[in-house]
């Protein structure tokens, strides 16, 4: 049985915990798997202040069948590992700048001081982001929305590119999660073959750096830093974001969709089906509970799917669930994106979205429910042309609560908008 994890432990973590507003250095002790552990946690500090917590097991749970739908076996392994190679998840909290076993390969790059810069840069992005943004986000779920937090099956962020951070915010406990974006997965990262490893942890900072800073990422810029990059595309941003969440990545497989919407395992780089993606077997390591991610490199738009139908059929199989929107550049009120929306609208009891998702207008009020939080001050001047006069007088008419936190393309929290829509 899945344990709901509670919001009122936060989950990301950290080196340094905050006292009266003075940084203080937390005791860090090895673990059992010789790790170096910090005594606190990001954003979660019980009564005595700091928190000792212990490195979960990696050993891989029982998945549902929900997590695995339509898999196509093949009878070796997919990504193996080698003797001296580290594992996905030594990799992960090495690019997010934590500590890794004693024992791992990687533990002698940590000595470098190229990595140790990089860890300080993340330390201080995380710890910032907390403060700024997190901390006020799950004190105002806990209020505002407390079902959010509720287990739901499936989890479906479109348009989100590597943006796990958020969906994990407002979704804790789903089961499975479902991104894609057109940037590419790029191939395993693997610090051990890196060259320059400043340039490349210097690249993969820039990336990560406006969506650590605002609430988005900017894909013109991320796609430069990522394609200049050793480490390349979106699956180091994935790690860094496992990592700081507190999870334990348990297996990483390769693999593409086929024309059915069959998950085909498939060695990285292989030709497979026509939309590849990857799955992320991780364990939450507050809650215990084992979930997955997929992340899938696609076009949603109406000719994307009509030409690569494996995506959306792949999606239908996972059932209903909740949906998740945000900074989605308002592709949803083009109609060259009915598909997707029509498939959110058919497949979500629930959707926590900003105005950039889907327009008020496909919202029938016999079947869905509105509940509105922040300010409504139409799109940025980029979308301008997308204003909806009706949310701006529902805005009016309800006088709604306040948003703490940046949200979507406002990233300021005094101008920014929160939509809860659910069904009937």
């Amino acid at each position: 049985m899945k344990t709901q994890r509670s919001r009122k432990n936060e989950h990301f973590r950290f080196a340094e915990k905050f006292e009266g507003g003075a940084t203080e250095r937390a005791v860090q002790k090895p673990g059992a798997n010789g790790a170096r552990k910090s005594g606190t946690r990001f954003g979660a500090r019980r009564c005595s202040g700091a928190v000792l917590l212990a490195m979960m097991s990696a050993n891989m749970l029982a998945v549902p069948a929900q997590q695995n739908p339509q898999v196509a076996p093949r009878a070796i392994p997919v990504v193996p590992v080698a003797p001296n190679a580290a594992g996905p998840n030594d990799i992960a909290r090495f690019l997010a700048g934590m500590p890794v076993p004693e024992n791992s390969p990687l533990a002698p790059l940590t000595r470098n001081p190229v990595w140790q810069a990089h860890a300080a840069f993340f330390e201080g992005e995380f710890n910032k982001l907390f403060q700024r943004q997190l901390q006020r986000l799950h004190a105002w779920t806990t209020t505002n929305l407390p079902e959010v937090t509720q287990p739901t099956p499936v989890a479906f962020y479109m348009f989100s590119g590597p943006d796990f951070l958020y969906v994990d915010q407002f979704f804790p406990n789903a089961s499975v999660y479902v991104l894609c974006g057109k940037e590419s997965m790029g191939p395993p990262p693997d610090p051990l073959r890196i060259s320059n490893l400043s340039g490349a942890l210097g690249n993969l900072e820039n990336a990560m750096k406006s969506s650590l800073n605002t609430t988005y990422f900017i894909t013109k810029d991320m796609k430069v830093d990522l394609q200049q990059q050793t480490l390349n595309g979106v699956l180091p941003i994935l790690y860094v974001f496992l990592a700081r969440a507190d999870k334990s990545i348990t297996n990483v497989t390769f693999g593409a969709l086929n024309s059915n919407g069959a998950f085909e395992e498939a060695a990285p780089g292989r030709k497979g089906g026509s939309t590849p993606g990857v799955r992320i077997r991780y364990t939450d390591n507050q809650s215990g509970n084992s979930q997955t991610l997929y992340y899938f490199t696609t076009d949603i738009s109406d000719g994307g799917i009509k030409s690569s139908p494996g995506f959306l059929r792949f999606c239908e199989r996972l059932g209903v669930g909740s949906s998740f929107l945000k900074s989605s550049s308002y592709l949803m009120f083009e109609q060259g994106f009915a598909t997707i929306r029509n498939f959110l609208l058919g497949h979500s009891n629930r959707i926590v979205q900003d105005d950039s998702g889907i327009p008020l207008a496909y919202f029938d009020p016999n079947k869905w429910s509105l509940r509105l939080f922040g300010v409504y001050l139409g799109p940025i001047d980029l979308f301008k042309q997308h204003y909806q006069p009706k949310l701006q007088e529902l805005f009016r008419q309800s006088n709604p609560p306040p948003v703490d936190f940046g949200f979507g393309y406002r990233w300021n929290y005094k101008e920014a908008n929160l939509i809860l829509v659910q069904r009937k």
